[in-house]
């Protein structure tokens, strides 16, 4: 990944501005418009990110992440129970 991947003009102006943060925007911009492989790159990356929050913190790390999941699986509920 690197910061050279170019943004489309066509993008508007709020996600130009998030994609221009430092290591976050860098690696949005990389999934977002360069190579397809680099999906698979930025989930390892979070993973491995999980996996030393885990050592380090152990379970309130383990606690945060799940939390942090909970409005994703809140819509996943929602949204597959709609009767259409």
């Amino acid at each position: 990944m690197s910061i050279v991947t170019p943004i489309p003009p066509s993008v508007p102006l709020p996600a130009r501005l998030a994609l221009k943060i430092p290591v976050i925007g860098w690696i949005a911009r990389d999934v977002l418009f360069g190579d397809k492989d680099n999906i698979w790159y930025a989930l390892v990356i979070l993973l491995t990110a999980f996996i030393y929050a885990l050592a380090t913190w152990g379970l309130p790390a383990l606690v945060m992440t799940a939390l942090s999941l909970v409005p994703l699986c809140f819509f996943m509920i929602v949204y597959f129970s709609k009767p259409w």
